[in-house]
């Protein structure tokens, strides 16, 4: 049966090219993620706010490099696309910013991100959003979607500092490990004011 639409984005658009590097402002970059990864993410990954609002976590760096194969292999399957958040100089990670639940057809994706301890209050996490959505603007995508637990005010911030309406709550929509949770749904669409 043929598609009274196109895709918005066309499949093989990431698959097709080596996954780029954004330069995010206030000197950090976000990159693919490299092996030499592991041990900070694991170390990141021991945080008790990562473990309120996240449901993994990491035994060892080993299986941190596990994760790290499996987002190289997400963004050839065009499934997902993560990247380090780093400084840009030092190389030191900071965070994660990712699309997360890609449908390229119909141009829409999931914002997900986290940052280390040491780089929360810094503006950190929503400078590395709106980088990603303007990389993810550029390349066709039209909607990108954020959610965040109810009780997570700093993503709620984050969200809304970086152009993410807050469109409604998704009730008892995440399972995390103390329960679940209504999840607040921010959104952007191509052609939003920052």
């Amino acid at each position: 049966m043929p598609a009274l639409v196109n895709d918005v984005v066309a499949a093989g658009t990431l698959a097709r090219v080596p996954q780029p590097s954004m330069e995010v402002e206030g000197g950090l970059v976000a990159r693919p993620w490299a092996d030499h990864d592991a041990s900070a993410v694991f170390t990141a990954f021991q945080d008790p706010t990562l473990h309120q609002w996240h449901v993994r976590s990491a035994d060892s760096p080993d299986e941190v490099l596990r994760w790290i194969a499996g987002w190289r292999a997400a963004w050839a399957g065009e499934r997902d696309a993560q990247w380090a958040v780093a400084d840009a100089h030092s190389d030191e990670l900071v965070g994660r910013v990712a699309l997360r639940s890609i449908e390229l057809g119909d141009g829409v994706a999931e914002v997900a991100y986290w940052t280390v301890p040491s780089a929360r209050g810094r503006g950190v996490a929503p400078r590395a959003v709106r980088a990603l959505s303007r990389w993810a603007f550029g390349i066709g995508f039209h909607r990108l979607e954020l959610m965040h637990a109810i009780g997570n005010d700093a993503s709620c911030r984050v969200a809304a500092k970086s152009g993410f309406v807050e469109e409604g709550t998704k009730r008892s929509a995440a399972l995390h490990q103390d329960g679940w949770y209504d999840m607040h749904l921010h959104a952007r669409v191509a052609g939003d004011p920052v």
